[in-house]
């Protein structure tokens, strides 16, 4: 009796040890900023079906799981263009997400559309920094949440980008933001004094760098930090690679804080092993990509699924609609010239404006790259995929000579052929001429741009101030689409020049 006894214990204490070997580590596995990277890439990276590959082979491996997502979602692809988002947010409870915290693109068709689909999202949502209360998406989020792994807590919280400057003014309408330096460690120091989580992890949407000086970042939040314990990024499209100087971030208190985060468009997917016992991360990436193909075969219904707005898709992938001379990158000064040159030969017959001189578009509304060769619908639908509509302001030289040098902080922008502009490292403009003569400060000009931009939108405030001569009701994709059909039409092909118009010197 006495050795049943003692075999009975025994096997109790190698359960209760192999629970507590279980309940050691937590494996919180991470993507941000997918963009709507539905199938993969030009260069055969990314894709939702490997990702989906991934999650499940992580989730065998470890008992002790979680998916969060870091903002943006949607936008980039025609599957948003097309169906609005309906894929995307299906796909957040298709791939089983635990948490998500809402990027600036959700934002891109406005509170009702975003919070028609958040209400069936199922994954916690998560913002310290948004108050949503009296909008269409009150009552959807949470501060943080707290999970429980044996005897150790881990609380999560959301932290999100400033909206204004960045997101469109009516889409964010009655959101209340407070500043991430404000809220980001007190809201740590709340969890890990008041309610006693072990750890507190940041899920963030402000980006490893920030586009603008003034407003803080991961990293800002990090060195101001004595609680947080593990921050997980997006926005900034920053592919931080474990290993590297850039994991890990010393707090304020001397600290080794790690970061990440995994570019855009689903092509790394993160794993942050987290030691419960001594709060030690061990940071991974895995790309996604081929080696993924046959694990992601498992899934003929999701497949099946897919299949059916797939074809709406590839409808306008398929159809050629003009040619390019050669491939023009979206970031390049050769993509940026052709946008603002194809607006300024759009803006007259549509406008009715006499005397326009010249436009200024912003380079980030370029989603994708110009191929060489055929280009069709559905590029440039994914190329121009924003809500935006085509304007002509009325602007004094004083303000549009203030609105070169916020774009100079960025390090330049589109802007037509007619303005040729430079400045120095201190983002100070040496030279702004027009038509080959100065800018001069009290003459007014006539140029053309988006609403956008016209709305203060990438920290665009001077242009407000400009007088309206001109707004269109159609998307401005649209006329640019019709444009590169005019130009097929005629036996012409797309094509620019490299020449850099904002030239820094």
């Amino acid at each position: 009796m006495n050795n049943l006894r003692k075999i009975l214990i025994a096997a109790v204490m190698i359960v209760m040890a192999a629970v507590a070997v279980q309940a050691e580590h937590v494996v919180i596995i991470a993507s941000n900023d997918t963009h709507s990277q539905i199938e993969p890439a030009n260069d055969n990276q990314g894709g939702v079906m490997r990702r989906r590959a991934i999650y499940d082979q992580v989730r065998r491996d470890n008992k002790n799981t979680l998916l969060v997502h870091a903002g943006d979602a949607v936008q980039g692809t025609v599957y948003f263009s097309l169906y609005g988002g309906e894929v995307e947010y299906a796909l957040l409870d298709t791939l089983s997400y635990d948490m998500i915290v809402i990027g600036n693109h959700e934002f891109d068709n406005g509170l009702e559309s975003v919070a028609g689909y958040y209400s069936h999202v199922k994954a916690k949502k998560l913002s310290v920094n948004y108050d949503f209360s009296g909008t269409p998406m009150e009552g959807m989020f949470e501060p943080y949440v707290i999970k429980a792994y044996g005897d150790k807590r881990v609380g999560f919280f959301g932290i999100n980008v400033n909206p204004e400057g960045l997101i469109s003014a009516n889409n964010y309408k009655g959101v209340r933001y407070v500043r991430s330096l404000d809220v980001a460690d007190a809201t740590a120091r709340f969890l890990k004094e008041v309610l006693k989580v072990d750890y507190a992890v940041m899920i963030s949407h402000i980006g490893y760098t920030s586009y603008d000086p003034n407003e803080p970042n991961d990293v800002d939040v990090i060195k101001s930090s004595h609680y947080i314990d593990l921050v997980i990024g997006g926005h900034s499209h920053t592919v931080v690679k474990p290993g590297t100087e850039y994991a890990t971030v010393m707090n304020a208190d001397g600290r080794p804080i790690p970061i990440g985060q995994n570019g855009k468009s689903g092509k790394f997917v993160a794993t942050y092993d987290l030691d419960l016992e001594t709060g030690n991360v061990v940071y991974n990436q895995i790309p996604v990509n081929s080696d993924w193909d046959e694990a992601a075969k498992s899934y003929p219904a999701m497949e099946a699924w897919l299949g059916y707005y797939k074809h709406g898709v590839d409808s306008l992938m398929n159809n050629p609609v003009g040619e390019s001379v050669r491939y023009m990158n979206n970031k390049s000064a050769a993509a940026q010239n052709w946008v603002s040159d194809a607006t300024m030969a759009i803006i007259p017959a549509l406008s009715g404006v006499k005397d326009v001189q010249f436009a200024i578009m912003n380079k980030g509304g370029i989603r994708t790259d110009m191929p060489e060769g055929v280009v069709t619908e559905g590029l440039i639908s994914s190329m121009f995929p924003f809500d935006n509509r085509f304007m002509v302001l009325e602007i004094t030289g004083q303000d549009l000579l203030d609105a070169l040098k916020v774009m100079a902080g960025r390090g330049g922008d589109a802007v037509s052929k007619e303005l040729k502009v430079t400045f120095n490292d201190k983002g100070e403009i040496t030279s702004a001429k027009v038509n080959g003569k100065k800018v001069d400060p009290k003459k007014k000009y006539r140029m053309a741009t988006i609403d956008y931009l016209a709305n203060g939108g990438d920290y665009m405030v001077p242009l407000t101030k400009a007088t309206r001569l001109f707004e269109d009701d159609v998307k401005y994709g649209e006329h640019i689409l019709n444009y590169v059909k005019s130009l097929s039409a005629q036996g012409k092909k797309i094509d620019s020049t490299d020449e850099v118009r904002m030239l820094k010197k």
